[in-house]
């Protein structure tokens, strides 16, 4: 017995016997077409269970024929197949109705789940709005696997409240995420106010989330609203939010269990109403062990975790990351400018570990500086030599000093952001990068005796163990005849 009609609609004459062939298999029952009057017209006479659609087609791109299969028959999930492989895809798919959307290429297995998971699940109306930016210039960029992954992710949670962890290093663009799901969310006529507690002295984190009364301690002359009430009825960013001490950790944790916080010096409880979207480049469950940080606060942010992959896990998007930047000094005034394909492949080997925004210094810089009409990849060549930074231990210095080869380490990290501030949690960085080849060089140099590496670091043989395996480390013991 067939498990329901799917309806197919996409002008590629090889994806359509590919889909009918995979559906078939899996016990459908598929009805093909290359256009969009013909999809118009089984749904109006009542026929499938399941639209399975290509967004552009000859006669009538998919979005504009979606409202009307809505109107006509709310009930009829709809999945969307696009090669245009943006965010605005994603969240227009969603925004229209759509019950799922696939990017192209897409593996059949994943379609036939996909098809199943809509007949099974019950139906549910869906709150459809339109997009008030239809612009070019989306915040994320990226075709890549992991950023449609992310795409999808984001046009579930733009018309949900749940309260979203972003995780990932420095640069990846958390806070750009941040704005996607408040811009193009039920929140975006409200407020959009964004805090980094790495950056506020940890005394005043409180205040600067709560607000504080008259009075409240030395210096506080009048009532001052906090960021909470700042962005009453839209969203509240935490950057950074494995750098709040525990004290506020304390009261963010009441504001989530019951919906109310009291100002700094106030005894008034006031109700709140905003979306929290948290965000760290730290590993909180680490840190949670440590004593540093909730767990309980930890299971109430981390509601739906979002991980942004550094861009060396993502390099086929550098090409499309920079001409987009490129676009952007256009518009800024700094000269229009083409770039050799061969260049981006360079730009492509590069490690990236300031990841996109270290990308983005790099293309303005390259805009700014060189005034040829085309980035030849003999100028890309030279701006990366000149931005590379070397690792802190590796005998940078003529000299062999330790901390020259530190200080040379750090000027190239400082010199790889142009004139703008590195992000916070530079002292982690450099001990994170300095600690695994530290413990693995004396692990061989001790032939991975652990005692002797613990005696020769200065450190108890249990605290050695312990970061062995935090770190991952491989210890290879060399038994001398």
């Amino acid at each position: 017995m067939a498990r329901g009609t799917v309806l197919i609609a996409d002008d590629d004459t090889a994806i359509r016997t590919v889909l009918n062939q995979a559906l078939a298999r899996a016990g459908f029952s598929p009805r093909a077409t290359g256009n969009a009057a013909t999809l118009w017209r089984w749904v109006s006479q009542g026929e499938g269970d399941v639209v399975l659609t290509d967004v552009v087609m000859p006669d009538e791109n998919a979005f504009d024929l979606i409202p009307r299969i809505k109107k006509l028959r709310p009930d009829l999930p709809i999945i969307v197949m696009s090669a245009q492989n943006t965010l605005m895809t994603a969240l227009t798919a969603t925004e229209k109705g759509a019950f799922e959307y696939l990017p192209k290429p897409f593996d059949l297995n994943e379609v036939v789940a996909v098809v199943s998971r809509a007949l099974a699940e019950p139906s549910r109306k869906r709150q459809t709005t339109t997009s008030e930016r239809e612009s070019d210039e989306l915040p994320l960029i990226g075709r890549s696997l992991p950023m449609q992954d992310i795409y999808r992710v984001l046009a579930r949670l733009t018309q949900s409240d749940l309260t979203v962890m972003i995780n990932g290093e420095s640069g990846t663009g958390k806070e750009l995420v941040a704005r996607v799901l408040h811009d193009y969310g039920k929140r975006r006529h409200g407020p959009f106010v964004a805090i980094n507690m790495a950056a506020i002295p940890r005394e005043l984190i409180e205040s600067e989330l709560f607000g504080h009364e008259k009075g409240a301690f030395t210096g506080a002359q009048t009532r001052t609203p906090g960021r909470f009430e700042q962005a009453e009825g839209g969203t509240l960013f935490l950057d950074e939010i494995g750098d709040m001490p525990l004290e506020a950790q304390t009261r963010l944790l009441r504001v989530l269990q019951q919906g109310e916080y009291t100002t700094v010096g106030g005894r008034t409880p006031i109700k709140t109403n905003v979306r929290i979207i948290a965000a760290t480049h730290r590993d909180l469950k680490s840190q949670i062990h440590q004593g540093l940080f909730r767990e309980d606060l930890f299971y109430r942010l981390n509601v739906v975790p979002i991980r942004l992959p550094p861009l060396r896990e993502r390099l086929e998007d550098v090409g499309d990351l920079v001409r987009h930047f490129l676009r952007q000094a256009t518009r800024e005034g700094l000269g229009q400018k083409s770039i050799e394909s061969a260049a981006i492949e360079r730009l492509k080997s590069h490690p990236w570990p300031g990841n996109v925004r270290e990308l983005e210094n790099v293309v303005r810089r390259l805009v700014a500086l060189h005034p040829q009409d085309t980035l030849t990849t003999q100028i890309v060549e030279q701006e990366l030599a000149g931005s590379a930074i070397s690792p802190p231990l590796g005998g940078g210095a003529d000299n062999g000093d330790l901390s020259e080869s530190v200080e040379r380490y750090l000027s190239r990290y400082f010199s790889s952001f142009g004139n703008e501030l590195p992000p916070p949690g530079l002292y982690d960085r450099v001990i994170r990068e300095v600690e695994k080849p530290l413990l693995s060089a004396a692990l061989a140099a001790t032939r991975g005796n652990q005692i002797r590496a613990a005696e020769l670091l200065g450190l108890n043989r249990n605290t050695l163990r312990a970061r062995i395996r935090d770190l991952n480390i491989r210890v290879f013991r060399t038994v001398e005849g």
